[in-house]
Parts: structure tokens; C-alpha cells; sequence
């Protein structure tokens, strides 16, 4: 989680690209309020607010890890099958 506004996070970003460099992933999770409130719904991000910043950012992030290991993209997330019982 990543506030481009906060010194230390800036600070810590390079450190880990000193260290890490071009093993280090481009994309970036910006703390997001969205991503904050899911889980005390009980739900992920894609199934809270799949259009949020957050569920876009941690998208990119799957996509780039696949690509990084020559796999498929990741399939578009489906809502979960509720369980209620008609009255």
C-alpha cells in the first residue's frame, strides 16, 4: 500500500529499488478508502467495488505478475452466487 504523498513511502520505494531494481513490480497499490472498507463487508475488493482504484490497481498488479511468468491474464472477477431463500 503505497501513499505517493507520505516522504517515508517515497523513501522506502527507492530503497527497494536500490535493492531490488528490475525484479521490483511497476505496479503500485495506493492506499485507497475502498480497499479499507471491504474487508469489514466481508467481501474483496472485486466484489465491493470492483471499478475502485484499489481493485484496478491490485488488476494491473495480477496481470503483471502472470505476464512475468508467461501465464494467461486473469479472468474478469465474478460476483459470488448468493444463497437466499425465496419467500
Amino acid at each position: 500500500m503505497f501513499d505517493s504523498r507520505m516522504t517515508l513511502s517515497n523513501q522506502v520505494k527507492d530503497e527497494v529499488f536500490k535493492y531490488f531494481g528490475p525484479k521490483m513490480f511497476n505496479s503500485i497499490i495506493p492506499r485507497n478508502i475502498r480497499l479499507a472498507e471491504a474487508p469489514g463487508f466481508g467481501q474483496s475488493i472485486f466484489q465491493y467495488d470492483p471499478k475502485s482504484k484499489g481493485a484496478e490497481s491490485y488488476m494491473a498488479f495480477a496481470r503483471e505478475f502472470l505476464s512475468r511468468r508467461g501465464l494467461s491474464q486473469p479472468p474478469a472477477p465474478v460476483a459470488p452466487e448468493t444463497t437466499e431463500n425465496p419467500a
